[in-house]
């Protein structure tokens, strides 16, 4: 199935995406699914970030070629930080940096949106704790996050994780083929099969240090190619059996 979050004239409401239609739900699909008769045009629907996170864990350096692009070997052991929930950013959503950050990189990413509490799980029963996969764009203020030395600020600005256009559950992240595109150009491509901690070892070491909330995403890691973005720019995060995740830099 295919989840996404709309905006409606009664406010945000989840739906399922068959076909071209939106079926709407009475709660959320982080347990039983209950519709409730709604039906919208995908076409015409506003879409909104497809999550309803507690946190959002992000995992640095998963992919070898972007830990040498960074000027290091790729870590022995999965890199995690936080992003805060006031980055969180929807589908079509306007990226904006404050005027002191001077070089802003596009980096995307595969995300796993989490069903229900998940502690201490083991990779082997990773399915039964996770909703689905989305694209998510890990907005860094590039110039900020060196000048700091740590990532909490550079990652942290309002609307820096954009995140969509949906949650499925009909993919395999073993390896998902990921383009991103700078005003149609492609500047990052990469494979989830290049992990240097796939996803099922990924949720198993988060869940040792901390309990994940239904809704909980973690941004599991860029291929190579980060580079930076102005005002005006469209930026696209290409997951193949996903979707496209696209925003617009002011």
């Amino acid at each position: 199935m295919k989840y996404v979050r709309i905006e409606t004239e009664t406010g945000p409401k989840w739906g399922v995406v068959q076909e071209e239609d939106v079926l709407t739900l009475r709660g959320t699909p982080y347990e039983e699914l209950v519709y409730d008769g709604g039906t919208y045009r995908l076409e015409e629907c506003t879409l909104l970030a497809p999550c309803t996170p507690s946190k959002i864990v992000c995992v640095g350096k998963n992919y070898a070629d972007h830990a040498r692009e960074l000027g290091s070997e790729p870590p022995g052991f999965p890199v995690l930080f936080l992003k805060g929930l006031n980055t969180l950013n929807n589908p079509e959503g306007v990226v904006h940096a404050p005027d002191f950050v001077t070089r802003l990189d596009y980096e995307g990413e595969l995300a796993v949106v989490i069903r229900c509490r998940a502690k201490d799980v083991k990779a082997e029963n990773i399915s039964d704790y996770i909703l689905g996969y989305t694209c998510l764009n890990d907005v860094t203020a590039r110039d900020i996050q060196q000048h700091d030395g740590q990532w909490t600020r550079g990652k942290s600005m309002d609307g820096f994780c954009p995140v969509g256009p949906w949650v499925t559950d009909e993919v395999d992240p073993a390896a998902l083929a990921l383009e991103t595109r700078l005003n149609g150009t492609p500047v990052q491509r990469g494979n989830t099969s290049q992990f240097l901690t796939p996803v099922p070892q990924l949720l198993e070491f988060i869940t040792a240090a901390m309990t994940l909330e239904p809704g909980d995403v973690i941004a599991t890691g860029t291929p190579a190619g980060i580079g930076p973005m102005k005002p005006g720019d469209v930026v696209e995060v290409d997951i193949r059996g996903i979707g496209v995740l696209k925003n617009k830099i002011n």
